[in-house]
């Protein structure tokens, strides 16, 4: 396979990243939509309306400014051109939080306002990262050198460990661990989506070991450091690991 994979039109090329971006956001989406009317949404429309408002602007700024954070040598280069150009995913989770709490704080919501985004969360990030994947060195998601035999070529010679299809293979067993729980399980309220960033956020602390990233002298990156942050948000989960579920199905 040649990288990056873009689909040619006449003279007209489309990047499959781009395209794989776009279809992530389309069918998250829509797949939202009908989780929304398959089961009764505690949360009014006009509520919604503001804390997804406010999950987009957190998103947007969380994931630009640890973007830029990333690399903290290329901090003195660093302009409105760097600033948009760089993102990452974990910023945008996070910084869609803090701006999902904020609103719900102003407006007054207690009820979970992220359960019901956790599979079209999951869903879209597997076609995202696939993107991620087809775009090969162009889009930074590779992972360091590697004599592994799955270790693949992205272009420029160096086999290397393919951390975008880890991460696919990672949401597919999220995906497949909650339903098998639900089946037998009711989760509390907010636990889904709790669980969901506790164990993302863990997976990418210990993926990006073997990402070619900036590590400070005492042994993490900033990614690293913003996972740690999040999941000590979380602790509750870790010590009363009971509340998960509340009820039998």
């Amino acid at each position: 396979m040649h990288f990056p994979v873009n689909i040619t039109i006449g003279q007209s090329v489309i990047p499959v990243h781009f395209l794989c971006e776009t279809l992530a956001y389309f069918i998250g989406y829509r797949y939202y939509l009908y989780l929304r009317r398959l089961h009764h949404d505690l949360i009014s429309d006009e509520h919604r309306l503001l804390i997804f408002v406010g999950a987009a602007a957190g998103a947007f700024l969380g994931s630009h400014l640890l973007g830029v954070l990333e690399n903290p040598p290329k901090l003195q280069y660093a302009d409105w051109v760097y600033f948009i150009g760089n993102t990452t995913i974990i910023g945008g989770l996070l910084g869609g939080l803090v701006g999902v709490e904020s609103v719900k704080k102003r407006i007054g919501v207690r009820a979970s306002s992220g359960d019901l985004m956790v599979y079209p969360i999951i869903l879209s990030m597997m076609i995202g990262r696939t993107g991620c994947f087809l775009a090969g060195l162009e889009d930074g998601t590779y992972g360091i050198a590697s004599y592994l035999p799955w270790a693949i070529n992205f272009g420029d010679g160096i086999y290397r460990h393919p951390t975008n299809l880890y991460e696919i293979v990672f949401w597919l067993l999220l995906g497949i661990s909650l339903t098998l729980f639900e089946r037998r399980h009711q989760f509390a309220n907010g636990f889904r989506f709790k669980l969901m960033m506790v164990a993302y956020l863990s997976f990418r602390f210990f993926i990006e070991f073997i990402k070619p990233a900036y590590f400070f002298n005492f042994g993490l990156s900033v990614l690293q450091l913003a996972c740690l942050a999040g999941l000590i948000y979380y602790y509750k989960v870790f010590i009363y690991p009971s509340k998960i579920s509340s009820t039998y199905a």
